[in-house]
């Protein structure tokens, strides 16, 4: 990881570390990267999610792109997985969106795809970082080598032609939508409303702030009360960015990404379309789902947290599906990167051919009692210090031998946010509460002992 790039992209709170300059400089370093100096005039297609911030840092990204030479074509709002498409589609040398996915809205961040829809590779993203980071003003063009800037709008109906395209119809299946007013916000309604659904659409009114708040896939409380109280077979959530879905079942449960891939898994399998007999989770799986996976003789494979993780291992073993408990799911056949929208495609369409009701589909998926706490720190350098410390390893070796075999404890610094992420998995509700709070309390008590 970079001094500016995380696990995806650029990140932190707008006019603040995140600012216009630095935007600036990131599209000068990205067009400097892609050629634009070596008798090359390279193509960005850009587009952002509903954050107040948004148009700001596309405007000065724009800036910087067509100073140094390449030309741009702007898409407006407009999910993360769609610019990883359209990318491809265009014949672009690389995509842009601006969007800090589930953060709060006064955040906001800059990620990059290349020219085949995938994140950065590390060659590039480091180059990119050096240059912006480099002292000194980065070189400009002049005259009629100044980038040129296109209106790409119109290129949203080809990202939703191909997602309805995936799935053979869906039944009349009654269905909650919350799009987090974000960018789901722009194109739900467009695409579901092309196949017999009964749907309702939750936090579709984006103002620049209400982004994540409250709603979408990081609290579903609002979507479980609107299907429960609407009699509503189904409720899915989508992130700020759209590139995350989770569901509810009809009794208001939550199935999360664990479940989706399982259930998705266990369908592909019996179409003959799973390669290599599995899929590729996180570390953060649930023990459900790898129980799930040993009874139904499938293959799971866990990768680090992340989805260029779970990408690279899908990729290095032949695998066509992965994803994460947080419902950032990849369906490699059809998406170079997770997308919110075709996995609730995909689960409604199981789901109406299954005959079944939600809750009976994610239930075979038992649920272990997992918690999960994070814990505020500073610097990478703080991160680092706490999770490598003698004694933080001697308290986790002490909770293992508690747990006796029967769960599991991970603790990992976040790589998009300052925070240690504490998680703990139990046979029981109460012994899972009992060891993540051990874990927290060793984490602030090391914290404390560094900033003396």
């Amino acid at each position: 990881m970079g001094k500016l790039f995380g696990t995806d992209g650029i990140r932190g709170v707008a006019n603040e570390t995140l600012t216009c300059h630095l935007a600036y400089r990131v599209g000068q370093a990205a067009a400097i990267s892609l050629g634009s100096f070596e008798g090359k005039r390279p193509k960005v297609v850009i587009g952002k999610d509903t954050r107040i911030s948004s148009d700001m840092l596309e405007a000065a990204l724009l800036a910087g792109l067509t100073a140094s030479g390449c030309d741009a074509v702007k898409l407006g709002v407009i999910p993360t997985p769609a610019v990883a498409y359209l990318t491809v589609r265009e014949h672009a040398d690389a995509g842009i969106v601006i969007s800090a996915s589930h953060n709060p809205f006064e955040h906001n961040g800059i990620k990059m795809f290349s020219s085949r829809g995938f994140k950065l590779s590390d060659e590039l993203e480091a180059n990119i970082e050096s240059l912006i980071l480099q002292e000194g003003e980065l070189p400009v063009k002049t005259h009629g080598e100044i980038g040129r800037i296109s209106d790409g709008a119109g290129l949203m109906d080809a990202y939703l032609d191909h997602l309805a395209l995936t799935v053979d119809g869906l039944k009349p299946i009654k269905v909650v939508f919350d799009c987090a007013n974000g960018a789901a916000s722009a194109t739900a309604r467009k695409l579901f409303s092309r196949f017999p659904l009964e749907a309702t659409y939750l936090s579709a009114d984006p103002d620049g702030v209400n982004i994540n708040d409250g709603c979408g896939s990081t609290h579903l409380g609002k979507l479980a009360k609107a299907v429960v109280d609407g009699g509503y077979d189904l409720g899915l959530a989508f992130d700020g960015d759209a590139d995350r879905c989770l569901a509810v079942d009809e009794t208001g449960e939550e199935i999360d990404g664990d479940q989706i891939m399982a259930v998705c898994a266990e369908y592909l399998t019996a179409q003959g379309k799973l390669k290599s007999e599995g899929f590729v989770a996180t570390v953060m799986s649930n023990l459900g789902l790898h129980k799930f996976c040993e009874e139904n003789h499938l293959k799971l494979l866990c990768a680090a947290v992340g989805d260029r993780n779970v990408l690279e291992l899908m990729q290095k073993e032949s695998m066509v599906l992965g994803g994460e408990q947080s419902g950032h799911i990849i369906f490699l056949e059809h998406m170079t990167t997770g997308d919110g929208q075709l996995a609730a495609l995909q689960f409604l369409s199981i789901l109406g051919q299954s005959g079944k009701k939600a809750s009976e589909l994610a239930g075979q998926i038992t649920h272990y009692p997992q918690l999960l706490q994070n814990v505020k720190v500073g610097s990478n350098e703080e991160k680092t210090a706490i999770l490598n410390s003698a004694e933080l390893a001697a308290i986790v070796a002490r909770e293992e031998e508690r747990l006796a075999g029967h769960g599991r404890i991970l603790l990992r610094a976040s790589g998009t946010e300052p925070l240690i992420r504490v998680m703990a998995e139990a046979d029981t509700q109460d012994l899972a509460e009992l060891v993540v709070k051990t874990l927290v309390q060793a984490v602030e008590n090391i914290q404390k002992i560094l900033n003396k």
